[in-house]
C-alpha cells in the first residue's frame, strides 16, 4: 500500500505509511519558520489522531531535499516540540539522511540536542534511504515498550 497523503504544500508534505506504521514530514524544498513550525504542528494533531487508532505508530522525517534550519527552528523543536511530541506518545524518530551538507547539518543538530534533553527521552535516528529508515522504525516498532 503507498503512502496516504494528509496534507501537502510546495515545501512539504504530511503522509502516513499504514505498513510501518508512522506518520512521514516530507520536505521538499525550504519552509520558513511560519511554514516549518505550522507543518510539524500539523503533523503532531494528525500523530495523534492516528495513534488513537494505531497504538503502535512511529515518527519519520523525510529530510532528502531539507535544506538549513535555522537556530530558532532548532531551539523551537527542542524546548516546545519536542516535549509536546513525547506527551504524545513519540519515542522514536527516524531521520532520512538530507542530500545537502546543510540538512545533514540541522539534522545532526537536531540530534545531538535531542540526545543531551533530560526533559524527555526521544531517541533519533538517521538512515541513508526512505526504504531503510521505514524499516528500522517497524523493526522498533515491534519491540516491547519498557516501562518510563
Amino acid at each position: 500500500m503507498a503512502d496516504i497523503t494528509l496534507a501537502a504544500y510546495t515545501y512539504g508534505s504530511i503522509l502516513f505509511d499504514p505498513n510501518v506504521p508512522c506518520i512521514i514530514t516530507q520536505w521538499h524544498s525550504f519552509a520558513n519558520r511560519q511554514q516549518f513550525q505550522a507543518m510539524m504542528n500539523e503533523a503532531l494533531a494528525c500523530y495523534q489522531e492516528e495513534a488513537k487508532r494505531t497504538p503502535l505508530l512511529g515518527w519519520l522525517a523525510d529530510t532528502r531535499q531539507m535544506s538549513a534550519l535555522t537556530s530558532d527552528d532548532q531551539h523551537w523543536l527542542n524546548t516546545d516540540w519536542n516535549p509536546r511530541a513525547y506527551a504524545a506518545g513519540i519515542r522514536h524518530i527516524c531521520i532520512v539522511q538530507s542530500e545537502n551538507v546543510f540538512g545533514q547539518i540541522a539534522a545532526a543538530s537536531y540530534s545531538t540536542k535531542t540526545l543531551a534533553n533530560k526533559e524527555y527521552e526521544i531517541q533519533p535516528v538517521t538512515q541513508p534511504t526512505i526504504e531503510e529508515a521505514k524499516g528500522w522504525l517497524h523493526k522498533i516498532l515491534q519491540q516491547p515498550v519498557l516501562s518510563e
